[in-house]
């Protein structure tokens, strides 16, 4: 094979697949999970297009618009999970999807402006109007979710090892969100439109966290039985 380009993106999807069948099939089916099993279909839909892209060579402003469409969904997704998780009550919880909504819907109407300006092994780079915009509102709802979920490690209204790995599979996602903002600091822009790429390579161990947050979560998350104390 000549052309590598893509291929990682390749690997991570077949093994995501298989990783959302297993779940599917061995894990319980209640709100928490099936949160976790959209999460995952998006991550391994977004390889698939930039394997696409790369790998087949469909370098198109359709498939670029297409990529990007479909991973927006990645940060509000990720915050109501953790806000379910959490039994946060926020009564207009689906508005968190409102920005993502609104730069599909913006963006459908420049789509000639999207370009796939790099190709490789590993990842891909594009152009994109309004990118420190897209980039602020991509990375907010994940810089909330992991403070959220910090800010509970240790609180025992919540399964501690569910909560700490839905910390560690956040810092999978919070490493190329530090990295991006360091780039921005340093005058680097090039680089800052390869982060969403690079971004779903990491999240492949955000998607292993959850796969094992999901097979422990047997319960719905309910809380934790509070030992009574026996009659002397």
């Amino acid at each position: 094979m000549d052309n590598l380009d893509g291929i990682v993106s390749l690997l991570l999807a077949c093994i995501e697949v298989v990783l959302l069948v297993n779940l599917v099939i061995f894990a319980d089916k209640n709100k928490l999970n099936v949160l976790v099993f959209a999460i995952i279909l998006l991550l391994a839909g977004y390889q698939v297009i930039e394997y696409l892209i790369c790998g087949i060579e469909i370098e198109s402003s359709r498939m670029a618009y297409t990529a990007f469409a479909v991973i927006s969904s990645l940060p509000p997704l990720s915050l109501l999970l953790v806000l379910t998780y959490l039994k946060i009550r926020f009564k207009p919880a689906p508005l968190i999807f409102l920005p993502a909504i609104l730069f599909v819907i913006y963006y459908a109407s420049v789509i000639n402006e999207f370009a796939v300006v790099k190709c490789s092994v590993l990842y891909a780079s594009y152009n994109y109007p309004l990118g420190t915009l897209y980039g602020a509102f991509y990375y907010i709802p994940i810089l909330i979710s992991f403070f959220l979920l910090y800010r509970n490690i240790n609180n025992r209204d919540f399964p501690v090892k569910q909560t700490r790995l839905l910390i560690t599979g956040h810092y999978f996602i919070i490493i190329p969100v530090i990295a991006s903002f360091t780039l921005l600091l340093l005058n680097l822009p090039g680089l800052v439109h390869s982060i969403e790429s690079i971004l779903c390579k990491f999240a492949f161990g955000y998607a292993v966290a959850l796969g094992f947050f999901t097979l422990n979560n047997r319960n719905d998350n309910k809380d934790p039985e509070i030992p009574q104390a026996r009659p002397r």
